[in-house]
């Protein structure tokens, strides 16, 4: 890969510090970050086999998507007028089409998402769904950074449920080998409801066998608590803590219905986190909204995610930014109780930190990964500001990005990717989407 210099650029290095170099510079050498720092301290351009002068650019680190379905791009605009963190909204939206997925579905769909998410900044994603090893596959062929973790949904079918966490443990010996750009883990789709007791406790026993995360969605709705108090008189955060789930890393999703009792079991727990999804949240017509100000407030990791695209329809983590801030805003009935500078935070460090990835991605810090994005800033809607973080947040979008790397690898230079053409991309995928609908309509003509 070789040596890259960016300079002249407006660096954000999300370090601990909140380091802003207003006309800075980054190097990167193979696979790593170098150095940053003010123009002063540029080293000669001669050094290195290539040199990009970026102004009216802010050079930052590459974005982190806390939890996404990638496959699901499938479903983009089919969920109009349903709730999907409702059982009966997920389960006839989403649930009863995919029972007509094949694996060679899985490819094209999300190679399309990996090009939308590389194209508006994101380089690295939390994915939970079925197929995993044809999702890894795409995600490799893309080149970018992934957390999968296998989706287990048993609905009820105990056999089921064992066959699933089998496979997933394969996929995760499998998967282990790799060059450390995807990352496996368990994924129970959502405790209680569709995952029974006895398999919740077997991934646990398992994910803490292999020292890897689980990924799974929580407090979503009504039904996520109405088994467990019924039995216990305790919510299901409470029934996992109870059940020891949160002895290891657990990343949750949507946490809409989050009691002050919840709250305090994810600020005990040595490695929980949780990604607040907030234009999905607002689109399923929840009344509840992701508690992200308090669980912050109590010292939880909280990242941002798109959730799947039949959910929020799109992969723009700057959009996220925006619609998490005023969500919270909303809730809070206060202006700002999230600042663009914690907003950027959450989408890029702590992003990395929910994922256990924080010592590799996340800042621009000598010794990290090279995961790095170059986004325009000098065309309409920008202009001076008293501080960059709340230009991108609140002016910005993720059609700016013009450059991403990843391990120091350039995927989009000048707003084209650079393994596969897009258009070829996209071809592949609209033959994909209309096999699979035929045979989705084929199937309810026959029920």
């Amino acid at each position: 890969m070789g040596s890259t210099l960016l300079r002249d650029a407006t660096v954000l290095t999300v370090d601990s510090q909140n380091t802003v170099h207003p006309a800075g510079w980054l190097a990167m050498v193979d696979d790593r970050i170098t150095g940053a720092g003010p123009m002063s301290t540029c080293p000669d351009d001669a050094g290195f086999d290539r040199v990009l002068s970026l102004p009216g650019h802010v050079v930052m680190p590459g974005l982190v998507n806390a939890h996404t379905h990638s496959a699901m791009i499938l479903f983009r605009g089919r969920s109009e007028g349903h709730s999907l963190l409702t059982m009966e909204g997920w389960y006839n939206t989403i649930r009863e089409p995919e029972l007509s997925l094949l694996s060679s579905d899985i490819g094209p769909a999300v190679a399309l998402s990996c090009a939308e998410m590389a194209l508006s900044g994101t380089t690295t994603f939390c994915e939970q769904y079925f197929f995993a090893d044809e999702i890894a596959a795409a995600v490799a062929e893309a080149g970018l950074r992934s957390v999968i973790a296998y989706g287990i949904v048993q609905l009820g079918d105990e056999a089921r449920g064992d066959e699933e966490l089998k496979n997933a443990a394969a996929f995760i010996e499998r998967q282990r080998s790799g060059d450390g750009r995807i990352v496996p883990w368990f994924g129970p789709h959502a405790p209680y409801v569709d995952n029974s007791e006895s398999l919740l406790r077997a991934e646990v026993d398992l994910a803490v066998e292999y020292g890897c995360g689980m990924h799974l969605h929580m407090a979503c709705g009504p039904e996520d608590n109405e088994e467990t108090l019924a039995r216990y008189g305790l919510t299901a955060t409470q029934a996992l803590h109870r059940d020891g789930f949160f002895a290891g890393r657990v990343h949750a999703a949507h946490c809409l219905d989050l009691s002050d009792e919840d709250i305090a079991v994810f600020a005990a727990a040595p490695a929980a986190s949780v990604a607040y999804c907030a234009t999905a949240g607002l689109r399923s017509g929840r009344e509840g909204m992701c508690p992200a100000v308090k669980l912050k407030a109590a010292g939880v990791v909280v990242a941002l995610g798109t959730d799947n695209v039949a959910a929020n329809n799109a992969y723009d983590m700057i959009a996220e930014m925006r619609v998490a801030g005023l969500v919270a805003s909303h809730r809070e009935g206060k202006a700002q109780p999230i600042s663009s500078r914690e907003l950027v935070r959450m989408t890029t460090i702590d992003g990395a930190r929910a994922l256990g990835l924080d010592h590799e991605i996340g800042s621009l810090e000598a010794g990290k990964a090279a995961d790095v994005i170059a986004i325009d800033v000098s065309g309409p809607g920008y202009s001076e500001a008293p501080d960059i973080e709340t230009l991108l947040v609140y002016s910005g979008s993720g059609r700016d990005v013009r450059h991403s790397w990843v391990a120091g690898e350039q995927l989009v230079a000048d707003r084209k990717l650079l393994r596969r053409p897009l258009a070829e991309i996209k071809a592949d995928y609209s033959a994909t989407y209309q096999s699979f609908w035929s045979r989705v309509e084929a199937a309810r003509e026959r029920a």
